[in-house]
């Protein structure tokens, strides 16, 4: 009998010992990106203005210049813009409130919507993104604004 009780006692203490380690890696992963935590990590004055058919309705030059700003709190090494599947180059210079980012549209979007999508890291493991849809003309929209 004293085998056997000593057979169950180990085998108790080690499966609580194994729940106990089970149970302390519950929740690891990736942060909800609406969380607390992530809500720091923000994008703001984006240009061109959002189209928009009732407020906006206005196109831009194809190759236009965009730019936004990123949060303080957003990774610069890690913000990535794309146009349809696209990356993008950008260029992230330091701002008093963050970053200032800046790039062009692709020269082959013309006479079509493009949206451009951001995404970026932050504190925490925070992936946030965000973007803004553009109405580009089919061709240079100043053009009959310059002086020959």
């Amino acid at each position: 009998m004293g085998r056997r009780n000593i057979f169950w006692t180990f085998l108790v203490v080690g499966m609580c010992g194994t729940g106990g380690h089970v149970s302390a890696y519950e929740g690891t992963g990736a942060i909800d990106p609406t969380s607390a935590l992530c809500r720091n990590v923000q994008f703001t004055e984006f240009t061109p203005q959002q189209y928009s058919q009732e407020a906006n309705n206005t196109e831009v030059s194809p190759e236009s210049e965009f730019s936004f700003l990123a949060s303080k709190e957003t990774f610069p090494k890690s913000i990535a813009v794309t146009i349809k599947d696209e990356a993008v180059p950008i260029t992230v210079t330091p701002h008093y409130a963050g970053y200032h980012v800046t790039g062009n549209l692709p020269s082959q979007e013309k006479g079509t919507f493009v949206r451009i999508n951001i995404a970026a890291k932050g504190p925490h493991g925070c992936e946030r993104g965000d973007g803004w849809l553009l109405k580009v003309a089919e061709a240079d929209v100043n053009k009959g604004l310059k002086a020959d």
